[in-house]
């Protein structure tokens, strides 16, 4: 009887020493799993981070900067006679633009002008009144003016022939600038070619289709044109302008001029 109240005490100590030895793996499992599942949660938010950060870093960057770092990428060559039609087309714009704004006469002022010289001092004072006026329209005035005892068919042929004077000296250097436009994305187009045929080239010397191998010649092909376009883009808005400028002065000479000739006839 001793015996088996012996043995059952044994048995139970080893249960319960077994029911707190699995206890105890459990919860080491658990710990370890939960310490796998923090270092995995504090990689991916140290990757999060420098996601984060490498974003932040790349908006950061100026607009100078990158199209200084893109005008490198794409060759010293053909960007930069890019670059020097974009400089010469916007120097031969920026003197037109001066130009045709002190080319501009308020006509109907000028007229008014003209006649009340007429009025009170005749022709002489009235080609005096153009000479301290700047514009191609006191000028062809004053070359009516001068013509004037002439009859008026003179006066018509003379301003005629003044006015396509000054048409050749409002259109002066348009020829240039439209050149610029058409050249800019020819160059970028050639360096696409140019850019195609190295990427091309570097295919057969390697004699395998590679990503690295046709990127480098793909990317500056792609940056020349881009920055072609471009410089074509912002030479267009110039020529446009000095384009409808120089159509504006036009009119305003012909208007003009036909209000001399009536301003003539009827004083005569």
């Amino acid at each position: 009887m001793k015996k088996i109240f012996t043995l059952s005490i044994l048995l139970s100590f080893l249960l319960i020493s077994n029911q707190i030895v699995f206890a105890q793996s459990e919860l080491s499992d658990s710990t370890e799993l939960s310490n796998t599942e923090l270092d995995s949660n504090a990689n991916e938010e140290a990757n999060l981070e420098t996601v984060v950060e490498e974003v932040v870093s790349t908006e950061s960057a100026s607009f100078h900067q990158v199209i200084k770092q893109k005008f490198i990428e794409g060759g010293p060559g053909f960007m930069g006679i890019v670059l020097l039609c974009l400089i010469l087309g916007l120097a031969l714009a920026i003197e037109r633009i001066i130009y045709l704004n002190m080319a501009t006469t308020d006509t109907d002022k000028l007229l008014n002008d003209v006649e009340s010289a007429m009025n009170n001092g005749g022709v002489e004072a009235a080609k005096e009144v153009c000479r301290n006026t700047k514009g191609p329209v006191a000028s062809i005035f004053y070359q009516g003016l001068d013509r004037s005892n002439e009859g008026v068919e003179m006066v018509e042929k003379s301003i005629i022939a003044y006015g396509s004077v000054q048409m050749g000296l409002l259109e002066k250097g348009l020829s240039w600038i439209s050149l610029f436009i058409a050249l800019a994305p020819m160059l970028g187009f050639m360096g696409t070619v140019i850019g195609m045929i190295g990427a091309f080239d570097a295919i057969e010397a390697a004699g395998d289709i590679s990503p690295s191998l046709v990127a480098g010649g793909i990317k500056v092909a792609l940056l020349t044109t881009v920055f072609g376009l471009i410089v074509a883009m912002i030479l267009q808005i110039f020529y446009n302008y000095l384009i409808a400028k120089v159509d504006s002065i036009t009119n305003s000479m012909e208007d003009a001029s036909i209000s001399l000739i009536d301003l003539l006839v009827k004083n005569k």
